[in-house]
């Protein structure tokens, strides 16, 4: 019996035994509350299939859907000083740059990318919401200013994706003089010449509204976004007045002059470089590639 007990029975339930399910395979939407198959998600640009919610997605997602092939390279940013105000609340300034990095995999709360989109040579920036809130900070700035500086170099349109909560408070005057710093690279672009569209996703409010996030050329945001400067509470104890029904949201901006278009997830590439290339005043966009009048030749004589 011992043998069997020791040895057969447990070899029998090894195999028998209900597997674990990993916690990352299912999402729930913040909106319809909806469970989400993480591949059926993921392929749907993380845009609900029940309601149509534009959820959260990161930086390299986003640049793996809009770059062709998915293929881009990044554009080195210059470091900032680790910690220039020695700032530390509940925790030290540091450990909570650490944190963020370990749960988000990326540097900082910024990507900057150059690659082609639909064949139109672009650089592009994007804001990762999951890094601190995508705040503002030094890195931020320098992270506008090189992809600013790397499209007038190429002589390429900027493009930038913004996500964020405001200024980080860590960095205190140092993170709102980044306001400053980033209307100077977007004005370096005017001077060149060059396209400046902003993509404003949820949520975009603070110092970002207030600076680059407000000042491209053409305005576009994913739909129902929450966009301002203020929080909707704030306005209404100073003015003592009940704001109207979505106001903030992309679709409301929109009908007040604010936004140029809103436009849903998986229309926004197409969408880009139909407006890139227009103000580049390049041709239309190739949507598929036919063979040469040779190969078309020799297809037909197999045949």
């Amino acid at each position: 019996m011992n043998w069997i007990s020791n040895y057969v029975r447990p070899k029998i339930n090894s195999l028998f035994s209900r597997r674990e399910v990993p916690e990352n395979l299912w999402t729930k939407c913040t909106e319809c509350g909806t469970m989400l198959f993480h591949r059926e998600l993921a392929g749907n640009l993380n845009v609900c299939t029940s309601c149509d919610h534009h959820m959260a997605i990161n930086p390299r997602d986003r640049f793996t859907a809009l770059f062709d092939g998915g293929i881009f390279t990044e554009v080195k940013v210059p470091e900032p000083p680790a910690d220039p105000l020695h700032f530390r609340d509940q925790k030290k300034y540091p450990d909570r740059l650490k944190a963020a990095q370990k749960a988000s995999g990326e540097r900082e709360a910024m990507l900057v990318a150059e690659g082609e989109m639909g064949r139109t040579p672009i650089v592009a920036a994007a804001q990762d919401f999951s890094f601190m809130a995508g705040s503002m900070g030094l890195y931020v700035g320098n992270a506008i200013l090189a992809g600013a500086e790397r499209a007038v170099k190429l002589k390429r349109p900027f493009v930038l994706f913004s996500a964020a909560g405001g200024a980080r408070m860590q960095e205190g005057i140092l993170s709102l003089m980044q306001m400053p710093r980033t209307t100077v690279a977007v004005q370096m672009l005017k001077e060149a010449g060059l396209p400046y569209v902003v993509v404003l996703t949820h949520p975009t409010t603070g110092g970002v509204t207030a600076s680059y996030a407000m000042l491209g050329d053409v305005q576009i945001a994913e739909p129902n976004a929450l966009i301002g400067f203020a929080g909707a509470r704030v306005i209404e104890q100073t003015i003592r007045e009940k704001l109207p029904e979505g106001f903030q949201r992309a679709e409301y901006l929109l009908d007040h002059g604010m936004l140029d278009r809103v436009t849903h997830r998986k229309d926004m590439r197409d969408e880009l470089i139909t407006v890139l290339r227009m103000l580049m005043g390049l041709s239309p966009a190739i949507k598929g590639d036919l063979p040469p009048p040779g190969d078309l030749a020799v297809a037909a004589d197999a045949k």
